[in-house]
């Protein structure tokens, strides 16, 4: 009779799987955007990608000494939400701004929220969208290192004057831009590998750019090629690939990955088509974080065996 029989509310399976690993597994993917970035814009983006890490791991370490609360710089989520934000900066940036979005981001949006798990918004992208707005730097994106030009426009803002940037020089990064946006074939490989590791699904990636792809190609007349261009431009890639999927701040569940993902391509195509900036993605993003409750109680499962309230 010392059996019992004990009841519990699910999960009741753990899969090993512990933050600190989904956060190696996140690095790792971001290496070869990383790495791209750097070859593309020289050293001047390494010391910004160095500074934002540093500062954000430190700032959290920082924050967490002082309000006597356990250490959490070892689950590398901090690592993870510097080199996010750097990778969204132009490489030509004041270093000081870089540690500007390093305290908006780990103190104001993570640490004072609670810490990870605890945040609304996601902090890299929320940072982001204050450094658009308080820094007119942002604007004046860099230009590669690894070839001669003479434009100092981004695609976007190209296609906006009426040019056409080459398909090759979109996807292999040689055009201006953030540091870790301009180069999609390194941001595939990183999603591959996410997907390997099944760190995330294709639900959001998938209906974000291909939402985007949609209503690009009904804007531009049937234009395939212009559509092809215009979603491996800008920071569409790394945005649906590496931010949207936060865990955090996304839905759970696969159709409310779907609702969230067309709705982001939804607004970075109104942004991008209709707004003020050329580039829509952060504004979309944080957007849609914040509609993320909303989505999860509209989709959310029924628990076999529940009442109804």
């Amino acid at each position: 009779m010392d059996n019992k029989l004990y009841l519990s509310a699910s999960p009741h399976i753990h899969s090993g799987r512990s933050t600190t690993s989904i956060m190696r597994d996140v690095l790792i993917a971001l290496l070869p955007a990383t790495v791209a970035g750097v070859v593309i814009f020289g050293l001047r983006a390494l010391s910004v990608i160095m500074v934002c890490v540093a500062s954000c791991v430190l700032l959290e370490a920082l924050y967490n000494k002082i309000t006597k609360k356990d250490q959490t710089i070892g689950d590398l989520s901090a690592a993870v939400t510097g080199l996010l934000l750097a990778l969204n900066l132009p490489a030509n940036i004041p270093i000081w701004q870089c540690i500007v979005g390093s305290v908006f981001a780990i103190i104001l949006v993570k640490c004072l929220f609670g810490g990870i798990g605890y945040n609304l918004v996601n902090p890299a992208i929320t940072a982001r969208v204050f450094m658009l707005v308080a820094f007119g730097s942002m604007a004046n994106q860099a230009m590669p290192t690894i070839v001669d030009t003479v434009s100092g426009a981004t695609p976007l803002a190209q296609m906006a004057e009426g040019e056409s940037p080459k398909l090759l020089d979109v996807f292999l990064g040689t055009t201006g831009g953030a540091i870790g946006e301009t180069c999609a074939l390194a941001l595939l490989i990183g999603f591959g590998y996410l997907l390997f590791r099944r760190i995330i699904t294709w639900h959001i990636p998938v209906s974000y750019i291909g939402s985007v792809f949609v209503f690009s190609f009904l804007m531009e007349g049937f234009d395939p090629m212009k559509a092809l261009t215009l979603i491996l431009s800008g920071g569409l890639f790394i945005g649906a690939i590496f931010m949207a999927t936060d865990y955090v701040t996304s839905p759970a569940t696969p159709k409310g990955k779907l609702i969230f993902g067309v709705g982001a391509g939804l607004l970075t195509f109104m942004i991008r088509y209709f707004g003020i900036y050329p580039e829509g993605v952060s504004f979309a993003i944080l957007f849609m974080n914040i509609l993320t409750p909303y989505i999860e109680k509209l989709t959310a499962h029924k628990i076999f065996g529940g009442t109804k309230e």
